[in-house]
């Protein structure tokens, strides 16, 4: 059997990773992460109105040595696989070619998540060691791109994004993705302006591009609750996303994530939880210049800091910190994606988890 990219839940009961996952749903804590979210680099080239992350851009970076000598202790710990994100751009950093190579040696499953402009800058690492790299373009078109992605003159660098794309497709070892998140806003003059309109031709691209997956995701506001849309955008867009899975096949997959079927389904922007221990926190952790966080949706957030990855080793810092500083039931009200990863736990300390897997499919829990 093969796992789908994004079930989560499935992950869990590959062979390399269950009997940590074992001993975490038992109340254990882990010898170190499973899969460690890293931004090398808070500095980004673009300058994208509904960035996530606008307050905590331009605030700091690894030194290169540092950098180098971080990706050492991470393939050091056992970690199974790393996700070079932001924060800022990951491939800004000068840096980020040897962490890709130096963990792709030590068998480290490494997936990136970049904006394209400077893909062809470390090309040769992308195209050797990455398992997936997922774009996001947001776009079809120059002059929407400009809107939703304007570089820091508010210019647009979509042919250039899109270039890059086409030169890594070729010659790529892992999978390259095409990532698509739905924007509308009032412009100005109050008039609605996006790129909702956008989301088949953009399917299309990416299919002509060579990419193998397009995800279409939804928007989330500054405290990460997602963002709703008007009843007509979503009928267009819903009908869109139809549209778009015909394309799949030969090797393109359509993926609708769990965000967009949030909105689709009227969910609201809360996701009650009603336990108060996030067990997937001992399972996967973030790093940043400004601080080791117990995962992205705290990005930031001094009380859900672990350490400081910058002047201490990592392995130190997992030895002694406390990953129960959050409380899910009070602290992540909105979306999170290992909500269900969290309810599989439970099941698992209940003695009603699943059959463990034969082989390992994609460690990215």
């Amino acid at each position: 059997m093969t796992i789908d990219r994004l079930d989560l839940t499935a992950k869990l009961y590959q062979p390399g990773v269950y009997p940590v996952v074992e001993r975490v749903a038992a109340g254990q804590r882990s010898a170190g992460p499973v899969v460690v979210d890293l931004d090398p680099t808070t500095f980004c080239d673009l300058a994208c109105p509904e960035c996530i992350s606008g307050k905590l851009l331009n605030q700091g970076r690894f030194s290169p040595e540092r950098l180098a000598a971080l990706a050492g202790e991470l393939a050091g710990m056992g970690v199974r696989a790393v996700i070079l994100i932001g924060g800022g751009e990951p491939l800004a950093h000068r840096g980020t070619r040897r962490v890709i190579s130096t963990l792709g040696e030590a068998g480290v499953a490494v997936g990136v998540v970049t904006n394209g402009t400077m893909i062809d800058h470390n090309l040769e690492e992308l195209a050797a060691y990455a398992s997936w790299i997922r774009v996001s373009v947001d776009a079809a078109t120059a002059e929407t791109f400009r809107l939703v992605r304007p570089d820091r003159r508010g210019g647009s660098v979509f042919d250039k994004v899109i270039g890059n794309m086409r030169k890594l497709a070729p010659v790529k070892t892992g999978a390259l993705g095409y990532s698509f998140l739905v924007i509308v806003r009032r412009g100005p003059d109050g008039a609605v302006e996006g790129n909702h309109r956008e989301i088949l031709p953009a399917a299309e691209l990416a299919r002509d591009i060579g990419c193998d997956f397009f995800e279409v995701k939804a928007l989330f506001d500054d405290e990460h609750h997602v963002i709703g849309l008007d009843p007509a955008i979503l009928a267009e867009v819903s009908a869109q996303i139809v549209a778009a899975q015909a394309l799949a096949g030969a090797g393109f997959e359509v993926i609708n994530s769990s965000t967009m079927d949030s909105v689709r389904r009227r969910d609201g922007p809360v996701q009650p939880k009603d336990y108060h221990r996030c067990g997937v926190t001992e399972l996967r952790t973030l790093v940043t210049p400004s601080g080791v966080y117990v995962c992205p949706y705290h990005r930031g957030n001094p009380a859900a800091r672990l350490g400081d990855a910058v002047t201490e080793p990592l392995p130190e810092i997992w030895a002694r910190s406390d990953r129960g500083l959050v409380d899910p039931s009070r602290d992540c009200r909105f979306h999170c994606a290992r909500h269900d990863s969290n309810l599989e736990l439970g099941e698992i300390a209940a003695g009603r988890g699943r059959p463990v897997l034969d082989r390992d499919h994609d460690l990215f829990l």
